[in-house]
């Protein structure tokens, strides 16, 4: 299988830059075609990278707390683009103040993302995850109509 592309950045007016490096980094390493929009980025810019290079994923990072509503309408933009079955991925510090991480994973899986990793999450853990998710949705594209 060719290396999976995706788009990463750092949504919104989130100038966190060390993260995000770190993240193109870890994943480089893990064999992903990494497309890195670096900070401050728009959801229209995800989309337009990941339309520009038929990329698999796009996986948005938070820092400052306010992704939760730097996210809303994401996967409707998406499907309005014409790419609503692209993997999303979200991650980091999503929400201001102190929640229970479940609540904010069902909130970010509500507004369409596919999986949602806190801030601690393993990042062996979750390149291993994506590469799951993608080779799924490769191999499903691939088989025979009625086979999937």
């Amino acid at each position: 299988m060719q290396n999976p592309t995706i788009v990463i950045g750092v949504i919104g007016a989130d100038c966190h830059a060390v993260g995000n490096k770190v993240l193109d980094r870890v994943f480089t390493m893990h064999n992903f075609s990494v497309i890195n929009l670096g900070v401050m980025v728009s959801q229209d810019e995800y989309i337009d990278a990941a339309i520009e290079t038929g990329a698999q994923a796009i996986v948005v990072s938070s820092i400052y707390g306010h992704g939760e509503v730097d996210c809303i309408g994401m996967r409707e933009n998406c499907v309005e683009r014409g790419i609503g079955e692209i993997l999303l991925y979200v991650g980091g510090n999503l929400v201001i103040g102190k929640h229970d991480f479940s609540e904010i994973e069902t909130k970010f899986k509500g507004m369409g993302f596919n999986r949602v990793f806190a801030p601690d999450t393993d990042l062996e853990l979750v390149c291993s995850l994506m590469k799951r998710d993608i080779e799924r949705v490769m191999q499903s594209e691939e088989a025979p109509e009625g086979m999937q």
